[in-house]
């Protein structure tokens, strides 16, 4: 199979790259520019407007911290919205807990559902033919502003803050999804990579702080985006740091969340143990 190497700028003067296949798919849908490939270092991956989005061997770093810090926080997450996230990975992590019985994904582009349920299928693992999965094709946004429903947990997968999705980011937008909130209820997203995107992460947290009593930040390092990369919690009550390292655990068991790979992070401790 022939190669190429894929280059993602961070900033205009500094970037990554990988080694990958040709393409395995390559089209533009009505929304992106919607590529597919294979690479040697994370299997399958996808890229959207010449961006990174997931991979099938380092997507649990990104989908793991997204949603379950606010999930193993809340006490009983019943319904959960999520915004963007096609590839169905969030929602996967989401429907481990037991105690859900509602999740929307509202995602803008029907072809990165598709290609994601034909190609990622070691990403979302089948969460998008979960019957308590609810999809909705349009603008998230749009879906915020208009529902009566409300949610235990609002989680933005967005793509990054550029051309459209800058309003998603915003104070406004913030307000609108704490509208949609159930009380005790929290907003989780990425906020950019603090090394490369400085403002970026600082604009978007002080946003944040505008409009949520509670905003925890956190940073964890994604192998697919080159750097180390901002989350954030925010919610008016609601708070990670309110449990101590025994009650998370102690969550995590009861729930039977025993695939987690990042969360304590298992995968560290299967390369560094000793074998039985």
């Amino acid at each position: 199979m022939s190669e190429e190497i894929l280059t993602e700028w961070l900033t205009g003067d500094s970037g990554y790259c990988f080694r990958t296949s040709q393409p395995l798919l390559d089209f533009h849908s009505d929304y992106q520019h919607v590529q597919l490939f294979e690479s040697p270092r994370f299997g399958k991956l996808l890229r959207l407007d010449d961006c990174f989005m997931t991979s099938e061997k380092d997507e649990f770093f990104y989908h793991e911290n997204i949603v379950h810090p606010a999930a193993v926080t809340h006490p009983s997450l019943r319904r959960v919205l999520v915004i963007g996230g096609g590839d169905g990975g969030a929602c996967e992590e989401i429907l481990k807990h037991p105690s859900i019985e509602k999740v929307i994904l509202a995602e803008l582009d029907q072809a990165v559902i598709d290609v994601s349920k034909e190609h990622l299928t070691s990403i979302h693992r089948g969460a998008m033919d979960d019957p308590r999965l609810e999809l909705r094709i349009g603008d998230g946004a749009a879906f915020v502003r208009e529902t009566a429903e409300r949610f235990d947990l609002v989680i933005l997968d967005l793509t990054d803050p550029v051309g459209e999705a800058v309003a998603l980011y915003q104070r406004e937008f913030f307000a609108a999804c704490r509208n949609v909130l159930n009380p005790g209820g929290a907003l989780t997203m990425h906020i950019g990579a603090p090394a490369f995107h400085p403002e970026r992460v600082s604009e978007i947290t002080a946003n944040l702080r505008q409009v949520f009593a509670i905003v925890r930040p956190y940073l964890v390092t994604v192998p697919l985006y080159g750097a180390q990369w901002g989350f954030a919690c925010a919610s008016d009550s609601l708070d990670p740091l309110s449990l101590s390292e025994e009650e998370v655990e102690q969550r995590i068991a009861e729930r039977k969340l025993q695939d987690l790979q990042f969360a304590l992070p298992n995968f560290v401790r299967r390369l560094t143990e000793p074998e039985n």
